[in-house]
């Protein structure tokens, strides 16, 4: 069968709605073909049921992130012979400041670190409607809600938190009736959320209007539902 395509975060609201009912349909069949590699878990995220999976094959944006990442030497290309920040070089050296701290402060200072960029549509950055940007392409060109999870996803990933503590989350923000992304940081005994729209990082109990669609990291992705 198919793979479902990718979500369109920044298309209409009945395309995205219809994007994640098909993606329901395709998670679903694909969970039938193949139940015993699929997990469910108890209700966790935001109070929704965990379905758990293995392939990333299905978001070839986020697998594309990861490799393209993973190629960056997370080095500067000819900043210093005109106007352009060192936008790298000032990346690291956050991280570098920070290291020491503990892991609250560490993720606090992240969060506030790539709040401090712009807020900008892919389509006026790259000239199409959904484009998933790598740490170097966003701290230039700034970017919308998933480019800052990214961001910080990879600053904790660098400091050293283990992957299976965070998920880039994908979800329905009901109060304004639009996709939405954030970075999920799970801790021993609660769910942290990282969100470009405020500078508190607050608990998942305490967030009534996101509606997870599916989150994923390096090695899962998981589908929410009620």
């Amino acid at each position: 069968m198919q793979f479902c395509s990718t979500f369109p975060l920044r298309s209409s609201f009945a395309t995205r709605l219809t994007w994640a009912t098909n993606l329901l349909l395709c998670v679903f069949s694909l969970l039938a073909s193949t139940v015993g590699t699929a997990s469910a878990q108890p209700a966790n995220l935001f109070g929704f049921h965990e379905l758990q999976r293995e392939s990333l094959e299905i978001f070839p944006q986020w697998t594309s992130v990861l490799k393209r990442h993973a190629r960056d030497n997370l080095i500067d290309s000819d900043c210093g012979k005109s106007s352009l920040r060192c936008h790298m070089a000032e990346w690291q050296q956050f991280l570098g400041s920070i290291k020491g701290q503990s892991a609250r402060q560490q993720f606090t200072a992240v969060n506030s670190f790539a709040n401090e960029k712009k807020y900008v549509l892919d389509i006026d950055i790259y000239g199409v409607p959904d484009y998933w940007a790598i740490p170097r392409e966003f701290l230039y060109n700034n970017g919308d809600c998933e480019d800052f999870a990214i961001l910080k996803y990879m600053s904790l990933r660098q400091l050293g938190f283990s992957v299976d503590m965070m998920r880039v989350v994908v979800l329905q923000d009901t109060n304004l009736r639009t996709a939405h992304a954030v970075l999920a940081l799970y801790t021993d005994n609660d769910i942290l959320i990282l969100d470009n729209q405020t500078q508190q990082i607050v608990s998942h109990r305490n967030i009534v209007h996101y509606v997870p669609i599916f989150s994923v990291n390096e090695k899962h992705w998981w589908m929410h539902t009620p």
